[in-house]
């Protein structure tokens, strides 16, 4: 297998961050091409090294895989979610040398808590189908032996997950079952208690459900794709001790990042009306659930970047991070903005980056 060398990038803006050494990107890489790639940034050097699990694993069968869905940071150990490759990628977070990885089918989502990993499953094939009959689950992963160990059936075809005051929350999508209508798509949040690791009740909020986070007073930001024709995409609240929504914010949600009080969102909604897509970007403030602005990107940059797909906020100078998907097929863009929403650089990264991690530096 012939490796390619990570490239290195400067941005030009070397700078100490308190508390982080940098961050990974993972790049998803176009469906059934096996191209999945992680990047690296480092604060303090300004360096962008693209595609170094390849590199550092140069006897990997296909290197990451086929479609990362998902990074996250646990202890010393780096997880990524290998979709249609079913396996998250267990690596070393210094080094990214493999350690293992754990074989899950149709994995999309995960989260840690007490010494284990969730891990939401499809389950079943990728095939769109009105008639799939295959429910997904939570699977429950030892991080100390880093095997499964137990399953909670969901809905159907679960996606993002968020873990508050020990219970696990799980947005249902249906997504193989809507094909375009409302009829299969599922509706509803799952609460699963994690003592007995069983679903104790669903919680109901709207179609075609994908994100959802906690705010720092343990409520629930869930997003709902809609139904790509009357039905649009919002942004739903749950009030946690309540447990039903209590308000609905009317904007597209594809995918955000919520750093202090302030919900950081883009939206990319497509319809099958139109067929076309509307971007739009905008900051709520998870407190008062006010839109605070429609215009995250303040200096026009917004009008060049073609499909956003990723988005992280810094923590310690409020930095924001946007990644462009581009046409899918080459590669994609990074792109770092003011607090205040003006370019500070950009760099071209991996097909289609998507998912952000911090590196802690204590």
């Amino acid at each position: 297998m012939e490796v390619i060398l990570s490239e290195a990038i400067f941005s030009g803006f070397p700078e100490h961050i308190d508390g982080y050494w940098g961050f990974y990107l993972l790049n998803e890489g176009n469906m059934g091409n096996n191209k999945a790639t992680l990047d690296y940034y480092d604060f303090a050097t300004a360096v962008y090294k693209k595609n170094i699990y390849a590199e550092r694993n140069p006897t990997v069968p296909k290197e990451m895989g086929d479609v990362g869905n998902d990074l996250q940071l646990y202890g010393s150990k780096l997880y990524a979610v290998i979709n249609v490759s079913n396996k998250v990628e267990v690596m070393d977070v210094a080094t990214t040398k493999r350690i293992t990885q754990i074989e899950i089918p149709n994995c999309r989502f995960i989260k840690f808590h007490g010494g284990y990993a969730y891990v939401t499953s499809y389950a079943g094939p990728v095939v769109i189908d009105p008639n799939y009959e295959q429910r997904g689950f939570v699977a429950k992963v030892d991080t100390a032996t880093l095997k499964e160990v137990n399953r909670c059936m969901v809905g159907f075809q679960p996606d993002e997950l968020e873990i508050v005051n020990n219970k696990i929350y799980v947005a249902n999508s249906g997504g193989y079952m809507g094909a375009g209508s409302t009829s299969g798509y599922e509706r509803t949040v799952s609460v699963i208690d994690i003592a007995t690791f069983k679903e104790e009740k669903r919680i109901d909020v709207a179609y075609n459900l994908e994100r959802i986070k906690a705010d720092s007073r343990g409520n629930l930001w869930v997003s709902s794709r809609g139904d790509y024709k009357k039905l649009p995409a919002c942004l739903f609240f749950i009030d946690r001790q309540k447990g039903e929504v209590t308000d609905t914010i009317p904007i597209a949600a594809t995918n955000y990042w919520i750093d202090d009080d302030l919900l950081y969102v883009y939206g990319t909604e497509f319809s099958y009306i139109t067929h076309d897509w509307e971007i739009t970007y905008s900051i709520v403030d998870t407190r008062t659930h006010e839109i605070i602005t429609r215009n995250i990107i303040t200096d026009g940059t917004d009008k060049r970047i073609e499909k956003p797909y990723g988005i992280m906020v810094n923590p310690v100078n409020k930095d924001i991070y946007i990644t462009d998907a581009g046409n899918y097929v080459t590669p994609g863009a990074l792109y770092c903005f003011t607090a205040g929403g003006r370019k500070k650089w950009e760099l071209e990264a991996g097909q289609i980056p998507a998912h952000f991690v911090l590196v802690p530096s204590k």
